[in-house]
Protein backbone atom coordinates (compact mmCIF):
# COMPACT_ATOMS: atom_id res chain seq x y z
CA UNK A 1 0.00 0.00 0.00
CA UNK A 2 1.45 3.34 -1.05
CA UNK A 3 1.95 5.73 1.82
CA UNK A 4 3.10 9.29 2.27
CA UNK A 5 4.53 10.97 5.32
CA UNK A 6 2.12 13.33 7.09
CA UNK A 7 2.84 16.94 6.23
CA UNK A 8 3.46 19.57 8.89
CA UNK A 9 0.69 21.93 9.84
CA UNK A 10 2.23 24.91 8.07
CA UNK A 11 2.12 23.09 4.76
CA UNK A 12 -1.43 21.80 5.26
CA UNK A 13 -2.91 25.19 5.99
CA UNK A 14 -1.14 27.33 3.39
CA UNK A 15 -3.26 28.31 0.40
CA UNK A 16 -1.75 27.41 -2.97
CA UNK A 17 -0.30 30.30 -5.01
CA UNK A 18 -2.61 29.47 -7.94
CA UNK A 19 -5.78 27.76 -6.66
CA UNK A 20 -7.47 25.27 -8.97
CA UNK A 21 -10.60 26.54 -10.76
CA UNK A 22 -13.82 26.21 -8.81
CA UNK A 23 -15.93 23.15 -9.51
CA UNK A 24 -18.98 23.82 -11.73
CA UNK A 25 -22.26 24.42 -9.97
CA UNK A 26 -24.01 21.63 -11.86
CA UNK A 27 -21.51 19.10 -10.47
CA UNK A 28 -21.97 20.32 -6.89
CA UNK A 29 -25.76 20.16 -7.29
CA UNK A 30 -25.57 16.64 -8.75
CA UNK A 31 -23.23 15.50 -5.95
CA UNK A 32 -25.59 16.95 -3.34
CA UNK A 33 -28.64 15.27 -4.87
CA UNK A 34 -26.82 11.93 -5.12
CA UNK A 35 -25.73 12.27 -1.48
CA UNK A 36 -29.35 13.00 -0.59
CA UNK A 37 -30.58 9.98 -2.54
CA UNK A 38 -28.01 7.56 -1.16
CA UNK A 39 -28.66 8.59 2.43
CA UNK A 40 -32.41 8.65 1.84
CA UNK A 41 -32.07 5.01 0.78
CA UNK A 42 -29.96 3.85 3.71
CA UNK A 43 -30.99 6.17 6.57
CA UNK A 44 -34.77 6.00 6.20
CA UNK A 45 -34.70 2.35 7.36
CA UNK A 46 -32.18 3.13 10.13
CA UNK A 47 -34.18 6.04 11.55
CA UNK A 48 -37.79 5.01 10.90
CA UNK A 49 -38.91 2.16 8.72
CA UNK A 50 -36.72 -0.71 9.92
CA UNK A 51 -37.77 -0.20 13.53
CA UNK A 52 -41.41 -0.19 12.43
CA UNK A 53 -40.93 -3.34 10.35
CA UNK A 54 -39.12 -5.14 13.17
CA UNK A 55 -41.76 -4.13 15.71
CA UNK A 56 -44.45 -5.50 13.39
CA UNK A 57 -42.70 -8.86 13.03
CA UNK A 58 -41.22 -9.25 16.56
CA UNK A 59 -43.15 -6.93 18.92
CA UNK A 60 -42.09 -8.72 22.11
CA UNK A 61 -38.33 -8.40 21.59
CA UNK A 62 -38.12 -5.47 19.20
CA UNK A 63 -35.03 -3.83 20.72
CA UNK A 64 -32.81 -6.91 20.52
CA UNK A 65 -34.21 -7.94 17.12
CA UNK A 66 -33.52 -4.46 15.74
CA UNK A 67 -30.00 -4.69 17.13
CA UNK A 68 -29.46 -7.98 15.31
CA UNK A 69 -30.68 -6.68 11.96
CA UNK A 70 -28.81 -3.37 12.07
CA UNK A 71 -25.57 -4.73 13.50
CA UNK A 72 -25.16 -7.43 10.86
CA UNK A 73 -25.77 -4.93 8.10
CA UNK A 74 -23.40 -2.42 9.66
CA UNK A 75 -20.60 -4.99 9.89
CA UNK A 76 -20.93 -5.57 6.16
CA UNK A 77 -20.93 -1.80 5.62
CA UNK A 78 -17.74 -1.67 7.65
CA UNK A 79 -16.12 -4.25 5.38
CA UNK A 80 -17.62 -3.04 2.14
CA UNK A 81 -16.82 0.65 2.39
CA UNK A 82 -13.01 0.44 2.18
CA UNK A 83 -13.15 -2.57 -0.16
CA UNK A 84 -15.36 -0.86 -2.72
CA UNK A 85 -13.34 2.32 -2.31
CA UNK A 86 -10.15 0.46 -3.21
CA UNK A 87 -11.89 -1.20 -6.16
CA UNK A 88 -13.10 2.19 -7.39
CA UNK A 89 -9.58 3.63 -7.21
CA UNK A 90 -8.36 0.76 -9.44
CA UNK A 91 -11.21 0.62 -11.96
CA UNK A 92 -10.02 1.06 -15.57
CA UNK A 93 -13.47 0.90 -17.20
CA UNK A 94 -14.16 3.21 -20.13
CA UNK A 95 -17.04 4.56 -18.04
CA UNK A 96 -14.51 5.83 -15.51
CA UNK A 97 -13.44 4.60 -12.12
CA UNK A 98 -16.34 6.09 -10.14
CA UNK A 99 -19.44 5.71 -12.32
CA UNK A 100 -19.74 1.89 -12.28
CA UNK A 101 -19.66 1.76 -8.48
CA UNK A 102 -21.99 4.71 -8.04
CA UNK A 103 -24.78 3.19 -10.10
CA UNK A 104 -24.13 -0.51 -9.47
CA UNK A 105 -24.13 0.02 -5.72
CA UNK A 106 -27.49 1.79 -5.73
CA UNK A 107 -29.11 -0.90 -7.85
CA UNK A 108 -27.89 -3.59 -5.44
CA UNK A 109 -29.14 -1.52 -2.51
CA UNK A 110 -32.58 -1.25 -4.11
CA UNK A 111 -32.72 -5.04 -4.52
CA UNK A 112 -31.76 -5.61 -0.88
CA UNK A 113 -34.45 -3.27 0.39
CA UNK A 114 -37.07 -5.07 -1.66
CA UNK A 115 -36.10 -8.22 0.26
CA UNK A 116 -36.60 -6.29 3.51
CA UNK A 117 -39.97 -4.93 2.40
CA UNK A 118 -41.32 -8.35 1.43
CA UNK A 119 -39.68 -10.40 4.20
CA UNK A 120 -41.74 -11.82 7.04
CA UNK A 121 -39.04 -12.98 9.47
CA UNK A 122 -36.04 -11.46 11.22
CA UNK A 123 -33.51 -13.66 9.32
CA UNK A 124 -34.95 -12.53 5.97
CA UNK A 125 -34.87 -8.89 7.08
CA UNK A 126 -31.27 -9.36 8.18
CA UNK A 127 -30.25 -10.85 4.82
CA UNK A 128 -31.98 -8.11 2.85
CA UNK A 129 -30.47 -5.38 4.98
CA UNK A 130 -27.00 -6.90 4.56
CA UNK A 131 -27.37 -6.78 0.76
CA UNK A 132 -28.64 -3.20 0.93
CA UNK A 133 -25.75 -2.10 3.14
CA UNK A 134 -23.16 -3.62 0.81
CA UNK A 135 -24.71 -1.97 -2.22
CA UNK A 136 -25.30 1.51 -0.84
CA UNK A 137 -21.89 1.59 0.84
CA UNK A 138 -20.28 0.91 -2.54
CA UNK A 139 -22.01 4.09 -3.69
CA UNK A 140 -21.21 6.06 -0.53
CA UNK A 141 -17.51 5.20 -0.56
CA UNK A 142 -17.33 6.43 -4.15
CA UNK A 143 -19.37 9.55 -3.43
CA UNK A 144 -17.03 10.46 -0.59
CA UNK A 145 -14.02 10.17 -2.89
CA UNK A 146 -15.52 12.76 -5.24
CA UNK A 147 -14.81 15.53 -2.71
CA UNK A 148 -11.00 15.32 -3.03
CA UNK A 149 -11.34 14.11 -6.65
CA UNK A 150 -13.51 16.88 -8.03
CA UNK A 151 -13.60 19.79 -5.55
CA UNK A 152 -10.62 22.15 -5.12
CA UNK A 153 -9.34 22.87 -1.62
CA UNK A 154 -10.80 26.39 -1.44
CA UNK A 155 -14.35 25.02 -1.89
CA UNK A 156 -14.20 21.90 0.24
CA UNK A 157 -15.54 23.41 3.46
CA UNK A 158 -18.56 24.88 1.70
CA UNK A 159 -19.24 21.77 -0.37
CA UNK A 160 -18.65 19.55 2.67
CA UNK A 161 -21.29 21.60 4.47
CA UNK A 162 -23.75 21.12 1.62
CA UNK A 163 -23.09 17.37 1.51
CA UNK A 164 -23.38 17.14 5.29
CA UNK A 165 -26.70 18.97 5.15
CA UNK A 166 -28.01 16.33 2.77
CA UNK A 167 -27.78 13.74 5.55
CA UNK A 168 -30.34 15.54 7.66
CA UNK A 169 -32.48 16.47 4.65
CA UNK A 170 -32.52 12.77 3.78
CA UNK A 171 -33.76 11.91 7.27
CA UNK A 172 -36.43 14.62 7.01
CA UNK A 173 -37.62 13.51 3.59
CA UNK A 174 -37.44 9.85 4.62
CA UNK A 175 -39.52 10.54 7.73
CA UNK A 176 -42.13 12.37 5.67
CA UNK A 177 -42.27 9.52 3.16
CA UNK A 178 -42.53 6.96 5.96
CA UNK A 179 -45.44 8.86 7.52
CA UNK A 180 -47.19 9.18 4.17
CA UNK A 181 -46.61 5.54 3.18
CA UNK A 182 -47.06 3.94 6.61
CA UNK A 183 -49.84 1.70 5.34
CA UNK A 184 -47.58 -0.14 2.88
CA UNK A 185 -44.35 -1.86 3.89
CA UNK A 186 -43.39 -2.21 0.23
CA UNK A 187 -43.74 1.50 -0.56
CA UNK A 188 -41.99 2.57 2.66
CA UNK A 189 -38.82 0.88 1.37
CA UNK A 190 -39.31 1.08 -2.41
CA UNK A 191 -39.97 4.80 -2.84
CA UNK A 192 -36.89 6.17 -0.99
CA UNK A 193 -34.57 3.70 -2.72
CA UNK A 194 -36.06 4.45 -6.15
CA UNK A 195 -35.39 8.15 -5.56
CA UNK A 196 -31.84 7.19 -4.59
CA UNK A 197 -31.29 5.37 -7.87
CA UNK A 198 -32.66 8.32 -9.86
CA UNK A 199 -30.38 10.89 -8.17
CA UNK A 200 -27.29 8.74 -8.70
CA UNK A 201 -28.20 8.32 -12.39
CA UNK A 202 -28.23 12.13 -12.64
CA UNK A 203 -24.75 12.34 -11.11
CA UNK A 204 -23.42 9.65 -13.43
CA UNK A 205 -24.65 11.73 -16.39
CA UNK A 206 -23.08 14.98 -15.11
CA UNK A 207 -19.81 13.57 -13.75
CA UNK A 208 -16.65 13.91 -15.84
CA UNK A 209 -14.98 10.72 -14.71
CA UNK A 210 -11.71 9.17 -15.81
CA UNK A 211 -10.55 5.56 -15.55
CA UNK A 212 -7.61 4.62 -13.39
CA UNK A 213 -4.32 4.49 -15.27
CA UNK A 214 -3.56 0.92 -16.24
CA UNK A 215 -0.57 -0.41 -14.36
CA UNK A 216 -0.61 2.43 -11.81
CA UNK A 217 -1.89 0.10 -9.09
CA UNK A 218 -0.51 -3.33 -8.39
CA UNK A 219 -2.69 -6.44 -7.99
CA UNK A 220 -5.19 -6.16 -5.17
CA UNK A 221 -4.51 -9.07 -2.85
CA UNK A 222 -6.33 -10.22 0.26
CA UNK A 223 -3.47 -8.92 2.39
CA UNK A 224 -3.95 -5.49 0.77
CA UNK A 225 -7.61 -5.62 1.76
CA UNK A 226 -6.68 -6.45 5.35
CA UNK A 227 -4.19 -3.58 5.42
CA UNK A 228 -6.94 -1.12 4.48
CA UNK A 229 -8.27 -1.50 8.01
CA UNK A 230 -4.98 -0.43 9.53
CA UNK A 231 -3.38 2.99 9.39
CA UNK A 232 0.07 3.24 10.93
CA UNK A 233 -0.49 5.87 13.63
CA UNK A 234 3.20 6.76 13.69
CA UNK A 235 3.37 7.34 9.96
CA UNK A 236 -0.04 9.04 9.67
CA UNK A 237 -0.92 10.30 13.16
CA UNK A 238 -3.33 12.99 11.97
CA UNK A 239 -5.37 10.53 9.93
CA UNK A 240 -5.44 8.07 12.83
CA UNK A 241 -6.49 10.68 15.40
CA UNK A 242 -9.23 11.96 13.11
CA UNK A 243 -10.58 8.41 12.78
CA UNK A 244 -10.70 8.00 16.57
CA UNK A 245 -12.35 11.40 17.05
CA UNK A 246 -14.89 10.69 14.32
CA UNK A 247 -15.71 7.25 15.69
CA UNK A 248 -16.51 8.57 19.18
CA UNK A 249 -18.64 11.47 17.97
CA UNK A 250 -20.59 9.14 15.67
CA UNK A 251 -21.19 6.80 18.61
CA UNK A 252 -23.07 9.67 20.23
CA UNK A 253 -24.94 10.53 17.03
CA UNK A 254 -25.92 6.90 16.41
CA UNK A 255 -27.52 6.55 19.84
CA UNK A 256 -30.29 8.90 18.72
CA UNK A 257 -30.71 7.78 15.11
CA UNK A 258 -30.93 4.09 16.05
CA UNK A 259 -33.33 4.19 19.01
CA UNK A 260 -35.35 7.37 18.52
CA UNK A 261 -38.43 5.43 17.38
CA UNK A 262 -38.46 3.17 20.43
CA UNK A 263 -37.85 6.15 22.74
CA UNK A 264 -41.01 7.77 21.39
CA UNK A 265 -42.96 4.51 21.76
CA UNK A 266 -41.76 3.59 25.25
CA UNK A 267 -41.50 7.05 26.84
CA UNK A 268 -43.99 9.30 25.05
CA UNK A 269 -46.83 6.93 24.17
CA UNK A 270 -46.47 6.58 20.41
CA UNK A 271 -47.30 3.33 18.60
CA UNK A 272 -45.91 1.62 15.51
CA UNK A 273 -48.84 3.08 13.58
CA UNK A 274 -48.08 6.74 14.34
CA UNK A 275 -44.43 6.86 15.45
CA UNK A 276 -43.39 8.01 11.96
CA UNK A 277 -45.41 11.19 12.60
CA UNK A 278 -43.48 11.85 15.81
CA UNK A 279 -40.18 11.19 14.04
CA UNK A 280 -41.22 13.61 11.31
CA UNK A 281 -41.88 16.42 13.82
CA UNK A 282 -38.59 15.78 15.58
CA UNK A 283 -36.73 15.68 12.28
CA UNK A 284 -38.25 18.97 11.16
CA UNK A 285 -37.04 20.62 14.35
CA UNK A 286 -33.63 18.99 14.07
CA UNK A 287 -33.29 20.05 10.44
CA UNK A 288 -33.81 23.71 11.30
CA UNK A 289 -30.89 23.47 13.71
CA UNK A 290 -28.83 21.49 11.24
CA UNK A 291 -29.36 23.99 8.41
CA UNK A 292 -28.24 26.84 10.65
CA UNK A 293 -25.23 24.89 11.93
CA UNK A 294 -24.20 23.56 8.53
CA UNK A 295 -24.50 26.92 6.75
CA UNK A 296 -22.59 28.70 9.49
CA UNK A 297 -19.95 26.04 10.05
CA UNK A 298 -18.83 25.24 6.51
CA UNK A 299 -18.71 28.82 5.21
CA UNK A 300 -17.00 30.29 8.28
CA UNK A 301 -14.52 27.42 8.41
CA UNK A 302 -13.46 28.12 4.81
CA UNK A 303 -13.24 31.85 5.50
CA UNK A 304 -10.93 31.63 8.50
CA UNK A 305 -9.13 28.46 7.37
CA UNK A 306 -9.77 26.50 10.57
CA UNK A 307 -11.55 23.17 11.13
CA UNK A 308 -10.74 21.85 14.61
CA UNK A 309 -12.48 24.52 16.74
CA UNK A 310 -15.73 23.81 14.91
CA UNK A 311 -15.45 20.06 15.45
CA UNK A 312 -14.70 20.63 19.14
CA UNK A 313 -17.63 22.99 19.62
CA UNK A 314 -20.00 20.76 17.67
CA UNK A 315 -19.15 17.73 19.80
CA UNK A 316 -19.84 19.66 23.00
CA UNK A 317 -23.23 20.87 21.70
CA UNK A 318 -24.18 17.32 20.62
CA UNK A 319 -23.21 16.00 24.06
CA UNK A 320 -25.28 18.65 25.85
CA UNK A 321 -28.29 17.79 23.67
CA UNK A 322 -27.89 14.07 24.43
CA UNK A 323 -27.79 14.81 28.16
CA UNK A 324 -31.02 16.81 27.84
CA UNK A 325 -32.67 13.99 25.86
CA UNK A 326 -31.65 11.58 28.62
CA UNK A 327 -33.87 13.37 31.14
CA UNK A 328 -36.58 14.80 28.86
CA UNK A 329 -39.81 13.76 30.58
CA UNK A 330 -42.12 15.14 27.90
CA UNK A 331 -42.13 15.49 24.13
CA UNK A 332 -41.69 19.29 24.19
CA UNK A 333 -38.41 19.08 26.11
CA UNK A 334 -37.32 16.31 23.77
CA UNK A 335 -37.93 18.61 20.78
CA UNK A 336 -35.86 21.40 22.39
CA UNK A 337 -33.02 18.95 22.87
CA UNK A 338 -33.37 17.74 19.29
CA UNK A 339 -33.02 21.33 18.02
CA UNK A 340 -29.64 21.67 19.75
CA UNK A 341 -28.68 18.20 18.58
CA UNK A 342 -29.33 19.26 14.98
CA UNK A 343 -27.33 22.46 15.46
CA UNK A 344 -24.28 20.58 16.73
CA UNK A 345 -24.62 17.87 14.11
CA UNK A 346 -24.88 20.48 11.36
CA UNK A 347 -21.65 22.21 12.36
CA UNK A 348 -19.91 18.86 12.70
CA UNK A 349 -21.03 17.46 9.34
CA UNK A 350 -20.11 20.72 7.62
CA UNK A 351 -16.51 20.66 8.79
CA UNK A 352 -15.45 17.10 9.57
CA UNK A 353 -15.40 15.84 5.97
CA UNK A 354 -13.25 18.82 4.94
CA UNK A 355 -10.91 18.07 7.87
CA UNK A 356 -10.66 14.45 6.72
CA UNK A 357 -9.56 15.48 3.22
CA UNK A 358 -6.86 17.71 4.74
CA UNK A 359 -5.14 14.72 6.38
CA UNK A 360 -5.46 11.99 3.73
CA UNK A 361 -2.34 9.78 3.66
CA UNK A 362 -2.32 9.51 -0.14
CA UNK A 363 -4.55 11.53 -2.50
CA UNK A 364 -4.06 8.89 -5.23
CA UNK A 365 -5.88 6.38 -3.00
CA UNK A 366 -8.61 8.84 -2.05
CA UNK A 367 -11.56 6.44 -2.29
CA UNK A 368 -9.78 3.73 -0.31
CA UNK A 369 -8.58 6.13 2.39
CA UNK A 370 -11.95 7.87 2.67
CA UNK A 371 -13.51 4.41 2.84
CA UNK A 372 -11.30 3.68 5.83
CA UNK A 373 -12.36 7.02 7.31
CA UNK A 374 -16.00 6.06 6.80
CA UNK A 375 -15.44 3.05 9.06
CA UNK A 376 -15.55 5.57 11.88
CA UNK A 377 -19.20 6.36 11.16
CA UNK A 378 -20.21 2.89 9.92
CA UNK A 379 -18.86 0.99 12.93
CA UNK A 380 -21.03 2.87 15.47
CA UNK A 381 -24.11 1.70 13.54
CA UNK A 382 -22.98 -1.82 14.38
CA UNK A 383 -21.76 -1.27 17.93
CA UNK A 384 -24.60 0.90 19.23
CA UNK A 385 -27.35 -1.71 18.57
CA UNK A 386 -25.14 -4.43 20.09
CA UNK A 387 -24.28 -2.39 23.19
CA UNK A 388 -27.67 -0.73 23.58
CA UNK A 389 -29.68 -3.86 24.40
CA UNK A 390 -27.79 -4.65 27.66
CA UNK A 391 -27.52 -0.94 28.51
CA UNK A 392 -31.28 -0.47 28.17
CA UNK A 393 -31.81 -3.43 30.50
CA UNK A 394 -29.70 -2.01 33.36
CA UNK A 395 -32.04 -1.15 36.23
CA UNK A 396 -35.11 -1.53 34.02
CA UNK A 397 -37.54 -4.42 33.90
CA UNK A 398 -38.85 -3.40 30.46
CA UNK A 399 -35.51 -2.66 28.74
CA UNK A 400 -36.15 1.09 28.59
CA UNK A 401 -33.24 2.76 30.41
CA UNK A 402 -32.84 5.36 27.68
CA UNK A 403 -31.39 7.89 30.15
CA UNK A 404 -28.26 5.78 30.62
CA UNK A 405 -27.94 5.13 26.88
CA UNK A 406 -28.01 8.82 25.97
CA UNK A 407 -25.76 9.87 28.86
CA UNK A 408 -23.14 7.42 27.67
CA UNK A 409 -23.58 8.83 24.17
CA UNK A 410 -22.90 12.31 25.56
CA UNK A 411 -19.71 11.15 27.27
CA UNK A 412 -18.22 9.57 24.14
CA UNK A 413 -19.22 12.57 21.98
CA UNK A 414 -17.35 14.93 24.30
CA UNK A 415 -14.33 12.62 24.30
CA UNK A 416 -14.33 12.53 20.50
CA UNK A 417 -14.52 16.29 20.17
CA UNK A 418 -11.60 16.77 22.58
CA UNK A 419 -9.42 14.26 20.72
CA UNK A 420 -9.63 16.29 17.50
CA UNK A 421 -7.05 18.56 19.17
CA UNK A 422 -4.52 15.79 18.56
CA UNK A 423 -4.72 16.39 14.80
CA UNK A 424 -1.63 18.52 14.12
CA UNK A 425 -1.65 18.67 10.32
CA UNK A 426 -4.76 20.86 10.10
CA UNK A 427 -5.93 23.91 11.98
Amino acid sequence: MTTLQSRPATQETQQPAHPAPNAPTRLIVAMALAQLGAYLTILTPVVVTMSIRVAQIAPNNKASALGTVLSVGAVLALIGNPFFGAMSDRTTSRLGRRRPWLLGGMLLGFAGLMVVALGTSIPVLTAGWAIAQLGVNATLSTLTALLPDQIPAQQRGKVSGILGLMTSVAILVGSALAAALAGSALLMFAVPSAIGVATVVLLVIVLKDRPAEKGHFGPYRFTDFLRTFYINPRRHPDFAWNIVSRFLIWMGLASVSTYQSYLLIDRYGYTTDNVANGILVATLISTVGLVVGSSFGGTLSDRIGRRKPFVLGAGVVVAAALALIAFADNFTVFLIAVAFFGLGQGVYLAVDLALATDVLPNPDDAAKDMGVMNIANALPQSLVPILAAPILAIGSSDNSNYSLLFLLGAVVAVAGSILVRMVRGAR
